[in-house]
């Protein structure tokens, strides 16, 4: 039975993976369609939702009957729950991306974005692009160090956000009020899609620690803090030696 549950586990953590895999593919579709004013990736990012959903609703199944099976021990319960709101974050990831896709498509073959903008625009993909390929890997490798980087890789996102948003309600706007709107929702559905890579983060990091991000990241720094005791009494009492010889 152990065998068979521990089969389930794994199943469900690939599971994530591949829905990982998807929400990357819509987005760096819909980034291509948003940066390039091209119809062909906006349709591949939007014609990938109903294989998400096939994944996400088996992973729903999933963790319903892992949870069914017998009584998980701490460290499989805290793996079944971080993956049930993991699964969540791709869902609402993929809606995100999909939004960017269906905007680049309504404004076809115009641009959805004012020229000047789409330096910001690029550079934002980037940063999600970059920051969904280290939230897979630790799926591959649950790692909470590595996890909390991703943090700081968001920050980042929410400076170009807001250096937008600047831009449109602190300066002379040079173009129209639809492209003004379009720019401050773009920006936001890539600073939102930041936001559930790190929200997939802190469940790596719970799933590693049985802490929040917070928890672990005081409980570090008192580790230090003991080790660097232990280290200066482990010298003093090495100087105090050397005194007595």
């Amino acid at each position: 039975m152990r065998a068979a549950y521990r089969e389930h586990l794994e199943s469900f953590a690939h599971d994530l993976i591949v829905m990982c895999d998807s929400v990357q593919s819509i987005m760096a579709n819909a980034s291509e369609a948003l940066l390039s004013s091209s119809l062909e990736p906006a349709e591949q990012a939007l014609s990938t939702a109903d294989e998400l959903e096939e994944v996400r609703v088996r992973c729903e199944e999933r963790a319903v009957a892992l949870l069914a099976l017998e009584g998980p021990v701490a460290r499989d319960l805290r793996q079944v729950v971080s993956s049930i709101y993991i699964v969540e974050d791709f869902d609402r990831m993929a809606a995100l991306a999909m939004h960017i896709a269906k905007a680049a498509r309504r404004r076809h073959p115009e641009s959805a974005v004012p020229e000047p903008m789409k330096g910001y625009f690029q550079e934002m993909a980037r940063l999600v692009g970059e920051m969904a390929e280290k939230t897979r890997d630790i799926l591959v490798d649950p790692n909470a160090d590595v996890a909390l980087v991703l943090g700081e890789d968001d920050d980042a996102v929410d400076d170009l956000n807001e250096y937008m948003l600047t831009l449109l309600t602190q300066r002379e706007w040079e173009h129209s009020t639809r492209e003004a709107v379009d720019v401050a929702l773009l920006a936001r559905y890539y600073e939102r899609y930041a936001d559930h890579c790190v929200n997939v983060a802190a469940r790596i990091v719970y799933l590693s620690s049985g802490l929040n991000p917070a928890q672990y990241v005081e409980k570090q720094e008192r580790d230090r803090a003991e080790a660097d005791m232990t280290q200066r009494f482990e010298e003093l009492e090495r100087l105090f030696s050397q005194h007595r010889r």
